[in-house]
């Protein structure tokens, strides 16, 4: 067998394909993986169950191997739920603000054009990692992009992102509780109710049994966008309407909009297509990396699907009197129910984040060590330390900071654009742009690092233009007196 034949053959069980005879996984990042009770590397893109052990083995993929007993009792996706609740929260409620601000056709357009761009970022993530199996996290990324300073910079930007993510989560809780109760008790107790559930379920130690909060978080939010839409769909006008006489819904497929309020729109979509730096940790724990693209492709189908139909929909119903988020569109009633049904959702989306976020540092700490796949007292300590500080941090920032939705946005617009864009973009040309020298590329070649040229070009003028609206809002904010207080007890949903 040739060095390179042996190098390719030993890469491939180090990313985690077990042996026929000993059935121990060997993983780049977790290592011997021979504990099932934490067994990092165990999460498939499917499950399935008996009925399907007729199947060809090619469908069966990485479970192949397993009794038909043991399996499920039908096919679930796995990695590619929880790759969906990265992508799909509240952020989807946007979209029909997206086509208020642009109009329908060109919010169409941006959705769509994003929703393409993220997809091949979302490729590169798949790829990256299969050419670099001791990759985990984003910071992993910055030490073979740029050496330790890029894996301590990198490192700082995914937990920054991660960290303001899981504080708007609970922010966006306290304000469905607040709906759901109007306003029941103070809001910072509902943020802290948040925090506690975030900490208990993002402390789940395996993404694997984390998709199973996946499934129920999806189901959720899909619910509640359903319902939305279903409510607008039927009710006589928008709660945002005038109670009688004559309304116009004032939809165009075009509006002239300022340059601002355009890129405010692209800088939104980006920020809901923004959980791309976290496929990373998906693929990681997968059981076998190479069945990543189909998990991807599904999430990224459903995610792009979902975003146009609830833009357009409600667009078209409630035109310019559609409240962001869309969930108050439909009058208070609906709204108590809409946030109910999307409650689960919005918990299980702050213990992916927190999760992720935090499992990051867990790798980094506990790398080469016994304690990163032992449950020894150092191993919890780590991770209950990671996890809890993750939230707790995410709490007082959500509360201390008075214009702290204007800084998600300022965060989304300034790193979630980096993360998702330029980064990607770097990683492929970091794999790709030195084969233009050793051979004669085609054109395929070219026009792959053209794409990925202009995913660095187009993140960096999105990143610009949406930081100078994102800057723009919170100066209105303050002059319009929208500011709150640190630790305010006021009502946040606009139910009360």
């Amino acid at each position: 067998m040739s060095v390179d034949a042996e190098k390719s053959s030993n890469q491939e069980v180090s990313v985690g394909v077990a042996d026929d005879e000993t059935d121990v996984r060997r993983d780049a990042v977790f290592g011997v993986s021979d504990d099932p009770d934490v067994d990092y590397t165990s999460m498939s893109w499917y499950v399935l169950d008996s009925a399907t052990c007729g199947l060809p083995a090619g469908i069966c993929g990485d479970i192949a191997r397993a009794p038909c007993a043991e399996r499920d009792a039908d096919i679930r996706p796995q990695a590619a739920i929880v790759l969906l609740k990265t992508q799909i929260a509240l952020g989807v409620l946007t979209m029909p603000t997206v086509l208020s601000l642009t109009g329908g056709v060109p919010g169409a357009l941006i959705i769509v054009v994003v929703g393409i761009l993220t997809t091949w970022s979302d490729y590169v993530v798949g790829a990256f990692k299969r050419r670099h199996p001791e990759v985990y996290s984003m910071d992993d990324v910055g030490f073979i992009l740029a050496g330790p300073i890029g894996r301590e910079v990198f490192a700082i930007v995914y937990a920054i992102l991660m960290i303001a993510l899981v504080g708007s989560g609970l922010v966006a809780i306290s304000i469905a509780f607040n709906a759901i109760t109007l306003h029941a008790t103070c809001t910072v107790a509902w943020v802290a109710i948040g925090a506690v559930v975030c900490f208990a379920c993002a402390s789940i130690e395996t993404l694997h049994r984390v998709s199973v909060l996946g499934w129920i978080g999806f189901a959720s939010v899909m619910g509640a966008i359903l319902t939305i839409t279903i409510a607008v769909g039927v009710q006589d006008r928008p709660v945002a309407a005038p109670a009688t006489g004559p309304w116009d819904k004032d939809i165009h497929a075009f509006i002239d909009t300022t340059f601002l309020s355009a890129m405010s729109a692209v800088a939104t979509v980006v920020f809901s297509y923004c959980g791309t730096p976290a496929f990373f940790n998906v693929i990681g724990e997968m059981r076998r990396p190479a069945d990543y693209n189909k998990a991807m492709l599904t999430c990224q189908s459903i995610v792009t699907a979902t975003y146009l139909t609830i833009g357009i929909v409600v667009y078209y119903y409630c035109g310019q009197y559609v409240t962001s988020p869309a969930l108050g569109s439909a009058g208070p009633l609906m709204k108590r129910v809409c946030y109910g049904i999307a409650l689960p959702g919005l918990f299980v989306s702050v213990t992916i984040y927190c999760h992720c976020g935090a499992k990051m540092l867990f790798v980094r700490l506990l790398r080469n060590s016994r304690h990163l796949t032992e449950r020894t007292a150092v191993h919890w300590l780590v991770w209950l330390s990671t996890t809890g500080g993750s939230v707790i941090i995410a709490f007082i920032l959500a509360e201390a900071i008075p214009f702290f939705n204007d800084l998600v946005t300022l965060v989304g617009a300034l790193l979630g654009t980096v993360m998702c864009m330029q980064f990607n973009g770097w990683m492929w040309l970091h794999d790709n742009w030195a084969r233009r020298k050793r051979a004669q590329p085609g054109a395929a070649f070219w026009a792959l690092a053209a794409l990925n040229w202009f995913l660095i070009a187009a993140g960096t003028f999105i990143m610009v233009a949406g930081t100078v609206s994102a800057v723009k809002s919170i100066q209105n904010s303050y002059a319009t007196g929208a500011i709150s207080n640190p630790f305010s007890c006021a009502d946040n949903s606009a139910s009360s």
